[in-house]
């Protein structure tokens, strides 16, 4: 089997599995007990002794490494520390910065040539050093049509081609202006041609094989438990590494998960993916928590090729239903909001749609028999995520007091999902999504779950609806408007378009809670998406 061809048939496993937009990453759903998650961390005896980080990240580890393709909490968030982008990303502005690059162009709203210098003395973790051949390298994999890959759709509709100007010197060719590409260009990963060229390498990718020139270099990777870093000593880059040696250890089941960071035997100072209902309890215990609002969610999805979910206002009358604040207050425990957009309220394109799904039972009645359907009888497909399964009872609640009889069938990830890739039939999926893995920009976004060709819209079966194609013209042509203010405003026109069909769109949006030790590390700031970034946090003390 070719690299390309294998590349395409784990980009879709990957993709699914291990997606924040199927639940930020939590697909395995295999219970790992903390004595299983690798080695322990070494602590000194006072505060800030600190000669390794360990840190639990609550998502699987056996998805793809590849930063091409991967859409795994774990290793995108891992590769934020071993490999660089041209420019990088503020972890919470999302403000780009110049990283393997010197500089961030001057004049990005106009224009169709961006060109960069590569940082002097800039070395791969094996000591070779970087050049613009590997630049030119990843952004052709990324933009080869043959190839696969999640990244292929943040850069191909404006991308045209990347050019090496000198050994130290590239240049991105633009198919038109488009300012917002400049924070796009962390989910462009620098890799090493020289690494990656070799035959196999993209399937090494896969399995866990990185070697960056960012400020930690990989030194283990275990699939089902752990994987180790260090601080690399040749990097010369904008943010260093604070820590000599990092553990990450991969833990699911939230039980063990808290444990890990809690209690006089800690075996770990931070975590991500903290269940609401210990918050209280590691406060109490000394350690920080804070949590981190953004775009994660949970969305209904509906087969829009089984009747009657064809029709747009039983769509709407099933979201009409739900009592967000019940669901808010009992599942979520008041870490949410009630979705007023496609987008959370915090995003910079926000403003509430001209369709809000307000708890109006009575309207969902109306809605239903104006559609002419009566006894409905709904499966509701569902992820089996803690949160989420937390929130199930409500929705079957909910539609019960309308009328709709409502079984619930709540399974791992991974089985759901490998259903609809083989595109059988069902009614409704509830799921979780988080966009904010990959960026803020609404346009991105947007993208991730709607047009012609997008994964989503296969599920959905929606793609040939003439509101569909309406719908797809009117992103395009957003994508394409180099005005801010222009842009701004299409894009909340669309969304409302988003908003009206309900196709798959949000119920709320709640926080992802990150909790550390204060008296072991400063500077943590906690992330509305899964995962945690470090290149800013160093020891306390």
């Amino acid at each position: 089997m070719s690299d390309a061809t294998y590349g395409r048939a784990l980009h879709r496993r990957s993709f699914l599995q291990y997606s924040g937009a199927i639940g930020a990453a939590t697909a395995i759903t295999t219970t790992l007990s903390a004595c299983s998650a690798g080695p322990q961390s070494t602590t000194g005896g006072g505060k800030g002794g600190l000669d390794t980080l360990t840190a639990v990240i609550g998502y699987g580890n056996d998805g793809s490494w590849d930063p091409t393709q991967t859409a795994s909490a774990f290793s995108m968030a891992a590769n934020h520390h071993i490999y660089e982008g041209l420019l990088d990303t503020d972890p919470i502005s999302r403000e780009p910065y110049a990283a393997l690059a010197t500089g961030i162009p001057q004049n990005l709203d106009s224009a169709t040539r961006w060109q960069f210098t590569l940082r002097a003395g800039a070395k791969w973790h094996d000591g070779k050093p970087v050049t613009a051949d590997d630049v030119v390298f990843t952004f052709d994999r990324i933009l080869d049509p043959d190839t696969v890959s999640l990244a292929q759709g943040f850069f191909r509709s404006w991308l045209k081609e990347a050019r090496k100007v000198d050994e130290q010197t590239v240049e991105l060719v633009l198919k038109f202006p488009f300012p917002d590409g400049a924070a796009r260009l962390t989910l462009a990963k620098i890799m090493p041609k020289h690494v990656f060229s070799k035959p196999g390498a993209w399937k090494k990718a896969i399995t866990g094989l990185a070697v960056g020139s960012g400020p930690y270099r990989q030194t283990a990777h275990h699939s089902k438990s752990n994987t180790t870093f260090e601080a690399f000593a040749e990097y010369n880059g904008p943010r260093k590494a604070a820590f000599k040696k990092m553990n990450w250890l991969t833990i699911v089941d939230a039980a063990p998960r808290v444990a890990k960071i809690s209690g006089d035997g800690a075996g770990a100072q931070i975590a991500d993916n903290v269940p609401y209902a210990n918050i209280a309890q590691l406060e109490k215990d000394g350690l920080k928590v804070e949590g981190g609002a953004g775009m994660n969610h949970l969305f209904l999805m509906f087969n829009t090729a089984h009747k009657p979910f064809d029709d747009v206002r039983v769509r709407q009358a099933l979201h009409y239903a739900v009592d967000r604040d019940k669901m808010i207050s009992a599942a979520l425990r008041g870490h949410g909001k009630a979705s007023t957009s496609f987008l959370d309220e915090g995003n910079p394109s926000y403003r509430p749609a001209k369709t809000v799904y307000a708890y109006d039972p009575e309207k969902a009645r109306q809605l239903l028999k104006e559609a002419g359907v009566t006894g409905l009888k709904v499966t509701l497909m569902a992820v089996n995520v803690s949160w989420i399964m937390d929130c199930l009872p409500t929705i079957e609640e909910s539609w019960r007091k309308i009328g709709v009889e409502t079984t619930l069938a709540p399974q791992e990830t991974a089985a759901l999902f490998t259903k609809l890739d083989q595109k059988k039939d069902f009614q409704v999926v509830a799921a979780a999504s988080n966009p904010n893995q990959f960026g803020v920009e609404a346009d991105l976004i947007m993208h991730y779950n709607y047009g012609p060709e997008n994964l989503w819209m296969t599920y959905a079966r929606w793609a040939e609806n003439s509101e569909a194609k309406k719908l797809f013209t009117m992103m395009d042509q957003a994508t394409r408007e180099a005005d801010a203010g222009k842009k701004k405003a299409m894009v909340q026109e669309y969304i409302d378009v988003v908003a009206e069909n309900a196709v798959i769109y949000p119920v709320v949006h709640n926080e992802l809670m990150t909790a550390w030790d204060p008296d072991k590390l400063t500077g943590v700031r906690a992330q509305p998406y899964p995962g945690i970034n470090l290149l800013q946090a160093k020891p306390a003390g």
